[in-house]
């Protein structure tokens, strides 16, 4: 009985989240440069009318705000997985290296291959994977170390952003929106942009919804779980690749955002607990919520000036790194 009221409140909560998510979803809309009344958002939504708050909404932002949301999803699913599988809370895609192997993957399509940029997604996926390994091999040393894995992973970053950066520096001329790319930008996202998009985001959803018992084990210590009849290798390289996958697809459209990974999965963690069963969905919504949140922050808070919201990102995201940081140094 008290397991079942206890079901139940995780239950309420990941509904007030999607609550909460549409309502920011819809806020967003709302605000801008020009302000749309929330009920000709949801008629442009609904409903199809050639009117100027018609093509502005259903143009220009709601495409933004979908885009936002998913790539929200995408990069807070790729921190709470790695923070599993590594068992240490300071990793994230961009901490650890994994966002930069995808965006040096996806610079060298865009700029070197530019005729096949709808392979970046795929380059992006591969990039992410092989930067994860070999991140996770050079923290392995009869197990993996959280302090060796956030040290390895930032010089690899260092590593990966000197060869985007000298792409950028040999071909000037092929690096349009190079900056937005650098920091993570949703300026001019549309349709296109969302088509590429979901269908990496939604594949990676599927898959983390068979992993979310095994993950609970794998928490656990590697001896516990191969106790417990896992294949730990196995599920962890399994893991990786759905974690490589969200982190690149992400990359690949809005450019090197950070900090998504590494706070939502705590703030998640702190309502919802550990359960993995919970711990994705709210998760995930976070995540949607925050990205669309700091990107409306940044498309107001100078208007007409529009920040990239990578710059909000990291204005939020580093002061919790820093305080992730002395919690830990206080726990040792």
């Amino acid at each position: 009985m008290k397991q079942d009221k206890f079901q139940g409140k995780k239950i309420l909560i990941i509904t007030l989240l999607l609550v909460i998510a549409a309502i920011i979803l819809v806020g967003s809309i709302a605000l801008g440069s020009v302000y749309v009344p929330i009920d000709d958002v949801l008629k442009a939504i609904f409903y199809r009318e050639d009117t100027v708050n018609h093509q502005i909404i259903w143009n220009i932002r709601l495409p933004r705000v979908l885009i936002g949301a998913l790539v929200g999803v995408c990069l807070s699913l790729a921190g709470v997985i790695l923070q599993g599988i590594m068992r240490n809370p300071l990793a994230s895609p961009n901490i650890i290296g994994v966002t930069s192997g995808a965006g040096l993957a996806a610079y060298i399509i865009l700029i070197l291959f530019p005729n096949y940029y709808y392979l970046v997604p795929i380059g992006a996926f591969i990039g992410a994977f092989v930067a994860t390994i070999f991140i996770y091999l050079l923290a392995w040393k009869d197990g993996v170390q959280p302090m060796r894995l956030v040290l390895a992973g930032v010089a690899f970053s260092s590593l990966l952003g000197a060869g985007i950066n000298s792409l950028m520096t040999f071909f000037p001329d092929r690096v349009a929106g190079a900056v937005s790319f650098m920091v993570g930008s949703l300026s001019g996202r549309t349709w296109p942009h969302f088509n590429m998009l979901w269908p990496y985001a939604l594949l990676g959803c599927i898959c983390i919804i068979f992993f979310s018992q095994k993950i609970n084990i794998l928490i656990l210590g590697d001896e516990i779980a191969t106790g417990l009849g896992l294949n730990v290798e196995k599920i962890r390289l399994l893991l990786i690749m759905i974690a490589s996958l969200l982190a690149a697809s992400a990359v690949s459209t809005v450019g090197l955002l950070g900090f998504v990974g590494l706070i939502v999965p705590h703030t998640a963690r702190m309502i919802i607990g550990s359960d993995y069963k919970y711990l994705f969905p709210a998760t995930a919504i976070i995540g949607a919520i925050t990205v669309m949140a700091c990107d409306t922050l940044a498309r107001i808070a100078f208007d007409p000036v529009e920040l990239p919201v990578g710059i909000v990102m990291s204005l939020l995201g580093a002061p919790f790194f820093l305080y992730l940081l002395r919690e830990r140094k206080k726990c040792q």
